[in-house]
């Protein structure tokens, strides 16, 4: 997979990783899918990889086992990153006090510190497995008087991933509090990926290919979740005429949902939809409505939103 091999490509050769590893581990990597291109070495391991993945439970690559020199699992980490970011995942696994399977031990002892629980959620979130990160964040929230201070607030806002978590309902009920800590509008675009990812995409993109109505998509998520979920409604309907191509109903679908919702969109949203326009919309007020966009995007000096900025200016 392409993290696997950036990877292998940019951060194993690196001195400082190399400084780092050599000493402390026995460094071993495996190709656990397998290719028509696959050479001899990796066809050797073919069983070998079969037994790790199932095994260990590897459900996304790259996975990062740590073994003891007993050959027991005391850490997982997964995905790509930079050097020191991958270092430090390694030094965790080092220590006992942040080893996500030593740790387990002492949940399952029945260990319920706050300190435990809090550093245990963390530790399942990077070793990818999402239903104790849930477990464990519930038996932290439960010890906790106040959820909205700051140190919980950025806890929280790390952990959920779904309208189950604690954190999402408290999101939607103290956005202010919560974007006062990690800034304006991140709490709102953490809440609507959710609500996407839960409520929307399973209808817009049903396999069936049932058709559906935006009236009624929009009428059952402001039900469930109010003026977000109206809000979200608007913003899947213009995501979906952008992904479909649908050019004439999404024109006045962004900037009617821009006028309503775009004050906290980020910068790459208001660069997407601008570009978009710039590409496919001949309509001049809509264009002028897509500079402000842009220009918004912009104040960020990344390349590409000053070229959608200065597209969008030249075309007006």
């Amino acid at each position: 997979c392409g993290p696997c091999k950036m990877m292998a490509k940019n951060i194993f050769p690196k001195p400082e990783v190399g400084a780092f590893f050599n000493p402390n581990f026995i460094n071993l990597k495996v190709q656990l899918d397998t290719t028509k291109n696959d050479n001899a070495e990796v066809k050797a391991w073919y069983a070998a990889a079969h037994d790790i993945m199932v095994n260990y439970e590897v459900k996304v690559f790259p996975t990062y086992l740590f073994l003891d020199p007993n050959g027991k699992l005391v850490h997982r980490s997964v995905g790509s990153s930079d050097a020191a970011t991958f270092i430090a995942k390694a030094k965790r696994a080092l220590d006992p006090a942040t080893q996500y399977f030593t740790l387990k031990e002492k949940f399952t002892a029945g260990d319920r510190t706050p300190a435990l629980l809090k550093t245990l959620a963390n530790a399942a979130m990077e070793a990818y497995d999402l239903p104790n990160v849930k477990v464990f964040a519930d038996a932290y929230v439960a010890t906790q008087q106040d959820l909205l201070t700051k140190e919980n607030i950025e806890f929280l806002s790390q952990l959920t991933q779904s309208s189950q978590d604690k954190g999402f309902a408290l999101m939607l009920q103290h956005t202010e509090a919560f974007d006062a800590v990690l800034g304006k509008g991140k709490t709102k675009n953490t809440v609507r990926a959710i609500i996407l990812q839960e409520d929307v995409f399973p209808v817009i993109w049903s396999p069936t290919g049932k058709a559906f109505q935006w009236n009624t998509l929009q009428q059952d998520l402001q039900k469930k979740y109010g003026k977000t979920g109206e809000e979200t409604a608007a913003y899947a309907q213009v995501f979906y005429y952008q992904q479909t191509g649908n050019w004439d109903d999404f024109a006045p679908a962004v900037t009617k949902f821009m006028q309503q919702y775009g004050s906290d969109l980020p910068a790459a949203e208001l660069n997407s939809f601008a570009w978009a326009i710039f590409e496919h919309c001949s309509d001049m007020n809509c264009v002028e409505q897509a500079v402000e966009w842009a220009k918004k995007a912009a104040i960020e000096k990344d390349a590409n939103y000053l070229d959608t900025y200065a597209n969008l200016l030249y075309k007006s």
